[in-house]
Order: structure tokens, then C-alpha cells, then sequence
């Protein structure tokens, strides 16, 4: 097996910048974006972050919200938050040295047994197996194997297996090549199975499997949430509260929030203006609907709409909120969902 997938690999491996590279700290920033991320995705993100923070001391060394703004659209941001923090416990207590081995990888903030496995592997060629989704898919289906892989059972039954088939002479090669297995030929849907390199031994191609493995049996439960943001604009100046900790949205910044079923008209903005007394005079509101936006997120789906409300006297709002010109919004890290609004042609002359 190992040498044909190797042969496989060398031959058809997609030329990435973190695969020319035996870097830790840039290995550890491209597998930390392409969790939950397309490479396809990922890959710009990956050039800024390189290009603005060329080292894990500099990233270390940079203020969060600036690393919250370059990451804005990846979704997912307890990943940079994480980041931040693994980063300046290896500038204070390694000296600004990634941990060289899977033990001390798997303490960082952030990195979980895939992660410090792949880091200890590209980079220091540690002689252990790293399994993604890619690498669940292409066991299952090469070995036959029914177990649930979202279970404990699964996970411990996965992990042995890849151990098992890993090349001890070349284990980051092998590791590489399995995940661009899973990734380029052995897809979760139409597998490409007549270009696989291993097919003639694979339990799925010869038993025409393909479709039921791997066997994934847990569902996510989706909540709906409505999500009504209130953009006011006082003088030009309108206000910003960032979420706080034990938040997915942790340090990103978002307008006013009322979290009820979506406002469908003016009087119903204006009805709960007054019920949450926001104003001490209502004469002078503009009450303007500018869009409605639906966002998914792993486990909720997000309705959201926007308002914006013109006046001539400022809005009652707590001390949490902070007072900006509007035209400042894009210096602030904001979520995937507002940025569609405010990056939005077409509603550019209503927001600034």
C-alpha cells in the first residue's frame, strides 16, 4: 500500500505553499484555518496572516482585534482567539519555539490530537498518524470498518487502524498522502475510484460500499434564531457592542440586537423603540428597512434583518456600547453576517 500511494502522491499532490515548508508556526497557522474550512477558502487567509505576522512571536505580539479583522469571513473565530493564546504562551514560556513533539503539542490552546499530530508529523517527521475527515473516509471505506466515527468507540477504533498503516520511515509522506487521497479521490460523493492508487485492496470498491461508509450516525439538531439589528445613526455616529467571553462570536463587534421574530414593517421598529424606550423623544425618527440576510452556522441557522434609524437625538443605550463615526465600521472585526450587509454595493449610500 505504501508504495503506491507515495508513488500516487508525489505524482498528483496539489501544490500548496505549507507543503514546501518544514516551518511548525506555518504548518500550525494553515491547519488551523483549513479546520472547518475549503482550501480553496483558506488559502488567502493563510497568505495575509503570513504576510502581516511572519513569525509566532510577531503573531503573539499583535493585538486581537486586528487578528479578529484579518480572519473576518472564516467564521468559526474562537480558532484565532485560540491561536492568540497559543501563541504568547510559546513567546513567554518556549521562547518563541513551537514545542517539538505530539506530548507537548496537544497542551496548546487550540490544538487537539489532529492538530498537534499534523504539526509533530510535517514538521519534525514525529512518527505519528494524523487523521482528519479525509483519512476517516478512506479508512472506512478501505478496511471496511462500520463503526460510527463520531463515537469514542470510532474514534479509538480509526485512530489504532491509522497507526497501524502508518509508514514509520516516512510518516509525514504518508500522512500527507492520505488526507489528499480522501481529499482529491476519495470524496464523499462519486469517489473517483478507477484513479485510485489502492482500489484493487479496497473493501468498498470490491463490495460496491462506497455510498455507506463511512458510517456517521449522529445528526446535528439546527435551532433557528431571528436576529433583528437595530444600525443607528446619530450625527453621523452610530454604536457597537462587543460580545463577550463564552461567545462564538467572542471579541467581534455587531450593531444593537433585539432577538425576536423578524420585524416585517416600520411601526413594528417604532413600537419596540418605544417599549424599550431607546428615545425620550420619537418626533424626529427615520425608520429606514435596508436588507434580510440568512446565515448557517453548524448547529443554528441565523435570520437576520437590518434597520436603520436616523435621528436627531442620541439613542438610550447601556455602557456597553461604544459611539463611532459610521464610516469607521470596517476598522472593527465583525461576524460573517454583518459583513454581507456592510460590504454590500448596492447599500452603501443608505449605511454611510
Amino acid at each position: 500500500m505504501h508504495l503506491q500511494l507515495h508513488f500516487w502522491y508525489n505524482k498528483n499532490k496539489r501544490n500548496l505553499p505549507w507543503r514546501e515548508t518544514s516551518n511548525p508556526y506555518n504548518i500550525w497557522l494553515s491547519e488551523i484555518i483549513l479546520q472547518q474550512t475549503r482550501v480553496e477558502q483558506g488559502l488567502p487567509y493563510y497568505y495575509k496572516f503570513i504576510e502581516s505576522y511572519q513569525t509566532i512571536t510577531d503573531f503573539a505580539n499583535a493585538n486581537l482585534n486586528d487578528i479578529l479583522k484579518l480572519w473576518q469571513g472564516l467564521g468559526y473565530y474562537s480558532r484565532a482567539r485560540n491561536m492568540h493564546i497559543a501563541a504568547q504562551y510559546i513567546r513567554d514560556n518556549n521562547k518563541g519555539e513551537f514545542p517539538d513533539n505530539y506530548n507537548e503539542l496537544v497542551k496548546l490552546k487550540g490544538i487537539g490530537p489532529y492538530t498537534a499530530a499534523a504539526i509533530a508529523s510535517f514538521a519534525f517527521n514525529e512518527k505519528k498518524a494524523v487523521v482528519d475527515g479525509n483519512v476517516y473516509r478512506v479508512i472506512a471505506r478501505f478496511d471496511g470498518i462500520y463503526t460510527d466515527i463520531n463515537s469514542t468507540i470510532g474514534k479509538h477504533e480509526f485512530a489504532k487502524i491509522a497507526d497501524e498503516l502508518l509508514d514509520i520511515n516516512n510518516p509525514a509522506i504518508h500522512n500527507q498522502a492520505m488526507m489528499e487521497l480522501g481529499a482529491m479521490v476519495c470524496k464523499p460523493q462519486n469517489p473517483d475510484c478507477e484513479n485510485c492508487p489502492i482500489s484493487n485492496n479496497c473493501f468498498a470498491f470490491l463490495n460496491n460500499e462506497q455510498k455507506n461508509l463511512p458510517v456517521k450516525i449522529k445528526k446535528v439538531k439546527v435551532k433557528t434564531r431571528f436576529f433583528n439589528y437595530l444600525i443607528f445613526d446619530y450625527n453621523g455616529n452610530t454604536y457597537l457592542n462587543q460580545r463577550g467571553a463564552n461567545d462564538i462570536w467572542q471579541g467581534l463587534f455587531e450593531f444593537p440586537l433585539i432577538e425576536k421574530p423578524l420585524f416585517t414593517n416600520e411601526m413594528e421598529v417604532l413600537n419596540e423603540l418605544i417599549d424599550n424606550n431607546y428615545f425620550d423623544e420619537i418626533s424626529d425618527l427615520k425608520i429606514v428597512f435596508m436588507e434580510n440576510y440568512k446565515h448557517k452556522l453548524t448547529h443554528q441557522i441565523l435570520m437576520a434583518g437590518f434597520w436603520k434609524i436616523t435621528s436627531k437625538t442620541k439613542p438610550n443605550l447601556s455602557t456597553n456600547f461604544i459611539e463611532i463615526k459610521i464610516d469607521e465600521i470596517n476598522n472593527f472585526a465583525v461576524p460573517k453576517l454583518l459583513e454581507k450587509l456592510i460590504t454590500n454595493d448596492k447599500l452603501q449610500h443608505q449605511i454611510f
